[in-house]
């Protein structure tokens, strides 16, 4: 684990207000931000209880899956990654968050979108079961309590001084961990990548405070969607600050939050702080998609 570190973002804005990011994805080179944080009692328990082997689920560029197959390695654990879309089966090679995964020992399972549907059904884990034999099932995304658990340690005693907190939301768990561990005179504020408003519910399943709101008019279109308009803003960003950022996560909630300062949103003198979450691994699979459509690719380094 490498230090986590605040750095400030030297972007000025009107009516006092400043921006800082709390670097998590330098936390681990390969278990990255929210991962690290979600995984570390899920691997603890599944040693007490004797477990050998992880077994999860997740998508084509998943950050989840690349973080459990390097994690899962490093701890001596087999790893099975059940993947949605029975079509990815061949192409392995050519997607470089399924060939990582692979490298680092992970097996997989293509099923059809229409049968990832029933990752939650208990008919459907034991059908796993009955093919893999025991294993300690690690939900999608990560999320259960003991994930919520490792996110409450993302905040430390130097955050206190913060009035807004804002991060992305995939499945919940850290905007949960986050909520738990905040201050009362702080706002939480969840920026989903998802169209919907499920998550309200699952983020109370977790939740022990009520000072969070989630903002949903930044995820560009749903689930990985992209345009030009966020590609330039990633970009631009990179070249003020040197921090890079995902477009699938942390790019759209660092986009929505500056929208939110230009539009007065947050009160004068506000010291909001981001959290990066990490997910940078997803960019090659992002920029092989965007030269295909003839668009800029995204930079994450000099």
């Amino acid at each position: 684990m490498n230090p986590v570190f605040n750095q400030t973002i030297n972007i000025s804005f009107l009516d006092g207000i400043s921006l800082t990011i709390k670097r998590e994805d330098l936390i681990h080179p390969f278990v990255s931000g929210n991962k690290f944080r979600k995984l570390k009692y899920n691997l603890l328990q599944a040693k007490a209880k004797n477990q050998d082997t992880l077994l999860t689920f997740g998508g084509a560029f998943s950050n989840h899956i690349a973080a459990v197959a390097y994690a899962g390695k490093e701890r001596g654990f087999k790893t099975i990654g059940i993947i949605r879309g029975d079509e990815l089966g061949d192409k392995i090679e050519e997607n470089p968050t399924l060939k990582f995964a692979q490298e680092n020992g992970m097996q997989f399972e293509f099923v059809s979108r229409e049968d990832y549907r029933l990752k939650s059904e208990n008919s459907f884990i034991e059908q796993l079961k009955n093919k893999f034999g025991d294993f300690y099932l690690v939900p999608e995304g990560g999320t259960n309590e003991l994930a919520v658990k490792g996110c409450e340690e993302i905040l430390t005693q130097e955050d206190v001084a913060f009035n807004y907190v804002c991060c992305a939301v995939g499945t919940g768990g850290t905007i949960s961990g986050l909520i738990n561990s905040s201050a009362k005179n702080q706002k939480i504020l969840g920026f989903p990548s998802l169209k919907g408003d499920f998550l309200q519910d699952e983020i109370r399943i977790f939740a022990k405070q009520d000072n969070w709101n989630l903002i949903s008019d930044y995820h560009f279109g749903g689930y990985g969607k992209i345009n030009l308009e966020l590609i330039e803003f990633i970009n631009a960003f990179f070249e003020k600050t040197k921090v890079p950022l995902d477009p699938i996560y942390t790019g759209k909630m660092v986009f929505g939050v500056i929208d939110l300062i230009d539009k007065k949103y947050f009160p004068a003198h506000s010291k909001i702080l981001l959290i990066h979450t990490g997910g940078l691994q997803g960019v090659d699979g992002m920029n092989m998609k965007l030269k295909q459509k003839k668009l800029p690719i995204l930079k994450t380094n000099d």
